[in-house]
């Protein structure tokens, strides 16, 4: 198996176990069994459990925000773009193997012993950030009201996450609407 794809492989892996799993509780033997990549390739590619965290988060942002920005980009109405936001979340809430945030979860277990971890939770929040600053700015609103959907759209999150409030995301989109009206 080339390098490439031993590293699709590896990330896929690690992705699918990290996330449903959590971090702590999947050892890189886990990995390389489930993968079916060596221990020895495994540990070229990552010389260590959090290079393969980070690059997992890493992955997941591009993932992650490219469906989301897709999703927002399909409403022609900038005004409504902020909303979508929230609608497309409620999808991503009702997945089958939705677990939450993975950079709220990876912080949560690491972020205290982990620079690099705690800076790609922290770097893929500014990027959610900046991408609701935009939809707002966009839509003839100020900045600041991006920050605010942010802690709506946050707020949702956790809230499904640790409560089983599939629907978390249309209560913080009934309070996103007010707040854009």
């Amino acid at each position: 198996m080339d390098l490439q794809t031993a590293q699709a492989r590896v990330l896929a892996t690690a992705a699918d176990l990290f996330y449903t799993r959590g971090v702590h509780t999947v050892g890189m033997d886990d990995i390389r069994d489930a993968s079916g990549v060596s221990l020895k390739r495994l540990y070229q590619l990552f010389p260590n459990k959090e290079r393969l965290v980070t690059a997992y988060l890493q992955r997941r942002d591009v993932w992650w925000r490219a469906r989301l920005a897709e999703h927002v980009a399909a409403c022609a109405d900038p005004r409504e773009r902020p909303l979508a936001v929230f609608d497309w979340m409620h999808g991503w809430f009702h997945q089958p193997d939705y677990r939450g945030c993975a950079w709220i979860n990876c912080y949560g277990e690491l972020g205290a012993t982990s620079g690099p971890v705690a800076e790609e939770a922290r770097t893929h929040k500014e990027g959610f950030r900046e991408f609701l600053r935009g939809l707002a700015v966009d839509a003839g609103l100020t900045a600041e009201t991006g920050d605010h959907l942010l802690l709506l759209a946050e707020g949702a999150i956790v809230t499904s996450a640790l409560t089983g409030d599939l629907d978390a995301a249309m209560t913080a989109r009934a309070a996103a609407a007010k707040l854009l009206s």
